[in-house]
């Protein structure tokens, strides 16, 4: 069994027409007063649709940071340029983890005024009012008198351990009435192998992977709900393959 959940979005470019005029650019690693005025604009109108605020997260600000420069150095409004890896990579690369990325970008001659631009088209307001999404980075580079602004989305996921992540699932099996077996090493060489089991014989044994952590997939509730299993336990492994979105890898030994 095999439950991932991965997304990537980007919508459609916007620009404001402005004079453009010879890009001198330097790396600015911490975040402006641009950058500052589009993160309040978002949780403002995020307030005002009732929704929880998107946290800063300085991964997405460096990598949008990386791409802005690109955009005022080309001159140009692009979310992948010739040579650079897609958005997601960008987003794992500078240090960010996440299962939904998504991401805006606008030139304009305000920066008050891409705000407005973005809250105007439909893809970028989706973006910026998207209650899957809880995180967010934003650069903004002038060139000349004109700016070009990035802003990185993620639905941010926690830096957990193994351990961490073993308790989240076990609490979760908890509520619902199972009882834990302190098995957890027999559990995680299960997790780390595609077939058979490590320990003593469990009744059932359920792989999977998830991005979520924070519900368990409806085929592990139904097992537990199903009255066959008395008491489980859970090990954690590192998901395999290599990817930009998160996954966190699982087996179940019920008993």
């Amino acid at each position: 069994m095999s439950i991932a959940r991965r997304a990537f979005r980007i919508v459609a470019i916007v620009m404001l027409l402005a004079p453009v005029l010879t890009a001198t650019l330097s790396a600015r690693p911490q975040s402006s007063a641009a950058d500052v005025t589009l993160f309040n604009a978002a949780n403002r109108d995020r307030a005002a649709a009732g929704l929880p605020p998107l946290k800063w997260d300085d991964a997405l600000a460096a990598a949008a940071h990386q791409h802005a420069l690109l955009m005022a150095k080309s001159n140009t409004l692009s979310h992948q340029f010739p040579g650079e890896p897609p958005m997601q990579d960008r987003a794992h690369q500078a240090g960010a983890r996440f299962t939904i990325v998504a991401e805006n970008v606008a030139q304009g001659p305000s920066v008050a005024g891409l705000h407005t631009q973005w809250m105007n088209s439909p893809p970028h307001r989706a973006n910026l009012l998207d209650p899957q999404l809880n995180a967010i980075g934003i650069s903004v580079v002038q060139s000349g008198s004109a700016y070009f602004a990035v802003e990185d989305f993620s639905a941010a996921v926690a830096a957990l351990n193994l351990k961490e992540q073993e308790q989240e699932i076990t609490s979760q099996l908890t509520a619902l009435g199972m009882h834990n077996v302190s098995a957890n090493a027999d559990a995680r060489k299960t997790c780390e192998v595609d077939r058979g089991f490590v320990g003593a014989r469990p009744a059932l044994v359920l792989r999977y992977e998830s991005g979520d952590l924070s519900h368990l997939p409806e085929e592990v509730e139904q097992k537990v709900r199903s009255g066959k299993y008395q008491s489980a336990t859970v090990g954690a492994c590192e998901a395999q393959g290599s990817n930009a979105f998160q996954r966190f890898r699982f087996a179940i030994l019920f008993f």
